[in-house]
């Protein structure tokens, strides 16, 4: 009789699954983008978790609650990491695409 590779100790449904969660995965993921305009660590917010109205500096327009959008603030700035974080913006994807 052929061996069963499979552990005997575990079951399955023993251990509770958690529900994937494609909201919090792509909210939480920041990249670095290079623009004309320097260095930039961007990451996006998804429709769920836009809790405010934010004004795009791309357009000058609202980017309204429950919209997906970026945050974007200068990984290269001259005054620290922390000054940069306090300066991140809030874009619509569509000007944060279009900007240099």
């Amino acid at each position: 009789m052929p061996r069963s590779n499979r552990p005997r100790s575990r079951r399955r449904g023993d251990e509770p699954v958690e529900p994937f969660d494609l909201d919090r995965l792509s909210a939480g993921l920041r990249r670095t983008e290079v623009k004309r305009s320097g260095t930039w660590n961007v990451q996006s917010v998804s429709a769920a978790s836009a809790q405010k109205v934010y004004l795009c500096p791309g357009c000058r327009l609202d980017v309204p609650v429950g919209q997906a959008h970026i945050v974007a603030w200068r990984a290269d700035g001259l005054m620290g990491e922390q000054a940069d974080l306090a300066d991140r913006r809030h874009w619509h994807s569509h000007c944060w695409r279009m900007e240099p």
